[in-house]
């Protein structure tokens, strides 16, 4: 065995060994009876459902720590959508995760910042990332739910759609009955538009389309009226004519039931359709923030330039290609102490050797985290 050899299975015993301390102590917090005064709080604004605030997500692997979500922060405004995009492995859906609270530990831990929740059934706010599980477990489901990638991989094969159905609404309606929940189930299959509810109601998920799974999925997220949606990638599995039935039909249910939606995804054209906000991530963290019209008519980071340019333009001409942004994602394990952006970007200037440049307000509601745009914004 060689001395590099030797120096590198020195490394990884130093990280193994770091790693098992950090799961001791996260097994101890998890016994921990942690008092209500812990994981109360207040909003900045309390017109809003959720504050993510300087959030970071990691993952202590073998090789080394991930830093998946390393400061990120946005507002979910009450009754509102706010589109998340940027290409696979930003943090997308890490940062959903997160604010569920069903990261896959030991080695997937929040490390800093604040999740706050805004309860309007109880009249109060609450820290996510101190919530206790059992309160969790209340909130998760009833007041925040979430409609998953997948529709096939979300709903358990060897049970029925009526059983699931059942079960999400039975954790939050304990004093209805057996048959006061099913017709509730059945409701719910009715309201997103599933014409044979009863039938479909006695069937499992493998007899169904994949449109009718994924109305089915989010009949479960909306079963128990939550103030907050998360929305996973809702329409990727789908083809083009189902995807605009679930779209209408998230808006429909949005303005019913007075929900905030949380949408993830990485096509630009759900987000110009779906959204009032948007959040561009990149490597973990926000570069980029604001309404609609301020991200596509005013786009400002380069990374943001860069998804743009990259849409299909049905007016170009035959056989022009589309862009690509060269280069490749920094590896999460080892990030850089400049801007993540910074070797793929064409657009640099003397400052963007610094450290990580600051988020600047453009306006009231559109910040971008670039040394190019804030030094083009003291000019003007």
């Amino acid at each position: 065995m060689n001395t590099a050899e030797k120096e590198r299975n020195k490394r990884l015993r130093e990280v193994k060994k770091e790693n098992a301390r950090r799961y001791r102590a996260l097994k101890k917090e998890k016994k921990r009876k942690i008092p209500e005064s812990e994981y109360l709080t207040r909003m900045k604004d309390p017109d809003n459902i959720l504050e993510i605030d300087n959030l970071h997500t990691f993952f202590y692997t073998d090789v080394g720590t991930v830093r998946a979500i390393d400061g990120v922060t946005f507002e979910v405004p009450r009754g509102k959508t706010v589109g998340i995009v940027g290409e696979s492995g930003c943090g997308k859906s890490v940062t959903s995760l997160s604010v569920m609270r069903i990261l896959q530990e030991p080695q997937g831990q929040i490390t800093g910042g604040e999740i706050r929740f805004n309860q309007r059934k109880e009249n109060r706010a609450i820290n996510l990332v101190k919530t206790p599980q059992k309160v969790m477990e209340k909130v998760r489901g009833g007041e925040i739910s979430m409609i998953f990638q997948e529709p096939m991989t979300t709903l358990n094969p060897v049970f029925t759609i009526g059983r699931q159905l059942d079960e999400a609404v039975e954790l939050h309606s304990e004093k209805m009955s057996k048959k006061e929940v099913a017709e509730h189930s059945i409701s719910m299959l009715k309201l997103v538009g599933i014409a044979n509810a009863e039938g479909v109601y006695k069937m499992y998920p493998h007899e169904l389309s994949g449109g009718m799974r994924q109305r089915v999925v989010i009949a479960m997220a909306l079963a128990c009226s939550p103030d907050l949606i998360i929305a996973d990638e809702p329409t990727t599995a789908l083809d083009v004519t189902i995807q605009a039935q679930i779209l209408d039909l998230l808006r429909d249910l949005k303005n019913k039931i007075n929900a905030s939606i949380m949408l993830i995804t990485h096509d630009l054209g759900v987000v110009a359709e779906m959204a009032d906000y948007v959040v561009v991530m990149y490597a973990g963290r926000v570069v980029e923030q604001g309404t609609v019209q301020d991200i596509f008519h005013n786009p400002t980071h380069p990374y943001t330039l860069g998804l743009m340019k990259s849409r299909p333009n049905i007016l170009g001409g035959e056989g022009d290609r589309l862009y690509s942004i060269p280069g490749n994602v920094p590896n999460p394990v080892d990030l850089p102490n400049y801007c993540y952006f910074h070797n793929r970007c064409d657009q640099c200037i003397a400052e963007c050797d610094g450290p990580f440049p600051e988020m600047v307000a453009l306006s009231k509601t559109h910040k971008v985290a670039c040394y190019r745009a804030a030094k083009k914004e003291v000019q003007e």
